[in-house]
């Protein structure tokens, strides 16, 4: 990137987007930089570093809003939230992320009762690439509060956010072991009941039941108050963690003493009895990982809640297939999302959350991308979609036929943002020439026969506009 800009009030990020007018140059908005498919830079272009715009405005305890700049992290959030007796409705499993980043993925959480981020604001200001600022909400540039939320950053800067918060409610854990047949007939218990808090599943990763087997995981409303109940716990262990994790990693023996140890011993020293904000901040300082021959990155696949056992079978086989290092896949309900434009969630559907490891060859990166985009295939042949923040592997044509409105996103775009000042990587490789018709890509059932019987790659898929 030509310069990245610690940006700290409206009038940095005004004169960021003026200087990038002025010189022609495109714009990229960055929060904590996890997103793995180039949402948050361009290569020439400038980024506006979110993360010190952070400040809490203000707290409407009786309707629960808080009003927040969009580079608060959650944690920050938690941690302003939790003497009130508030908490989060939704977030990612980690709190480390930036609520604006979030915002801009459009992120779901773990919590069956509520569905991805867009559901739980309220209104938020956002900055066009003119500098104007304008209000937005469901009543006040609707279609705007849709695309700017799942808009990876192309519609303007997010600024100031009012979020719904809800009750730091204390949960009791409770474990179960099951068949991976058996999960969809227990969540259907599970769905609509407003007692249950959270819930997620995590496979097995062990050669001998490999995504056949379910640890399952419920945290259930309680009325035991435990002294320190709602004080804020940091991570711990991190050391013995990391080292029982690293075992895992190209390592089938690894994986299975991991899984023991994950299933039995960790679940019966954690604790079972837990407030919501802790229980919305695990441990995740222990994946940190830093090797010049391997990386470790995440996939996400959605597919509606009847599909779960067919879609389980066959990532099952792509992944054992092509022997993908697993090291976790976690489970976890989306309900329908039929607010965000770029919806991923257009049914009740099951987050089939992948944490992988890849070598950093060539070959390596050839083999990720071949066994990514036949998961691909298969996920939209159950009808579902992968989530967009990570690697460009899938193709042009498989990502229309899983998102058959992006090409109108990338045309609504265009269209509040006619220089195409706000770019990203992500942006430049799948929009299409403006030349180009994209009735091409419809989504008719006879193409998408085809496409998932007879899909073959043609070589390079990045389009230049």
């Amino acid at each position: 990137m030509r310069q990245v800009y610690e940006v700290h009030d409206v009038e940095e990020i005004r004169s960021v987007l003026m200087r990038a007018r002025r010189e022609h140059l495109k714009v990229s908005i960055a929060g904590k930089r996890h997103s793995q498919g180039q949402q948050t830079a361009y290569r020439g272009g400038l980024v506006i570093d979110m993360t010190h715009f952070n400040k809490v405005l203000r707290l409407d305890r009786k309707t629960r809003i808080l009003t927040v700049q969009s580079g608060a992290t959650w944690k920050q959030i938690q941690d302003y939230a939790n003497p009130y007796g508030l908490a989060v409705e939704v977030q990612q499993a980690s709190n480390i992320f930036t609520l604006g980043g979030s915002m801009s993925v459009n992120a779901h959480g773990r919590d069956p009762r509520f569905g991805t981020i867009i559901h739980t604001v309220r209104s938020f200001r956002l900055m066009s690439a003119d500098g104007s600022v304008v209000q937005v909400s469901r009543t006040e540039n609707p279609e705007l509060f849709s695309l700017a939320i799942g808009g990876y950053g192309l519609f303007g800067v997010i600024l100031d956010v009012d979020l719904e918060l809800t009750a730091n409610e204390v949960y009791e854990k409770q474990h179960f072991s099951m068949d991976y047949k058996e999960y969809p007939a227990f969540f259907d218990k599970i769905k609509g009941n407003p007692e249950v808090g959270l819930e997620y599943a995590w496979p097995s990763i062990r050669k001998a039941d490999f995504l056949q087997h379910l640890a399952v995981y419920k945290f259930v409303k309680t009325d035991k108050r435990p002294a320190g109940i709602y004080k804020l716990e940091e991570e711990s262990g991190i050391g013995r963690n990391r080292a029982a994790f690293a075992l895992s990693r190209h390592s089938e023996t690894g994986k299975s003493v991991r899984w023991f140890l994950q299933e039995t011993i960790a679940d019966m020293l954690s604790t079972h009895i837990i407030s919501r904000n802790n229980a919305m901040r695990p441990p995740i300082a222990f994946l940190a990982y830093d090797s010049p021959q391997d990386t470790d990155i995440l996939q996400e696949y959605f597919v509606p809640t009847s599909r779960f056992i067919d879609f389980m079978d066959a990532m099952r086989r792509v992944l054992v297939r092509h022997r993908v290092d697993l090291l976790s896949l976690t489970v976890r309900f989306v309900p329908k999302d039929p607010d965000c434009f770029l919806s991923y969630a257009r049914e009740d559907s099951f987050a089939f959350v992948l944490y992988v490891n890849v070598p950093l060859t060539e070959d390596g990166k050839n083999s990720a991308q071949a066994w990514t985009r036949e998961l691909v295939d298969e996920v939209i042949a159950n009808r579902g979609t992968f989530y967009l923040p990570y690697q460009l592997y899938p193709s042009q044509e498989q990502i229309r036929l899983a998102y058959p409105m992006l090409d109108q996103f990338f045309a609504n775009k265009r269209q509040y943002d006619p220089d195409e000042v706000f770019d990203s990587g992500f942006y430049e490789n799948y929009r299409m020439p403006r030349s180009k018709s994209t009735a091409s890509f419809s989504f008719g059932v006879v193409r998408f026969q085809r496409v998932v019987a007879d899909h073959t790659d043609s070589g390079d898929d990045n389009v230049a506009d």
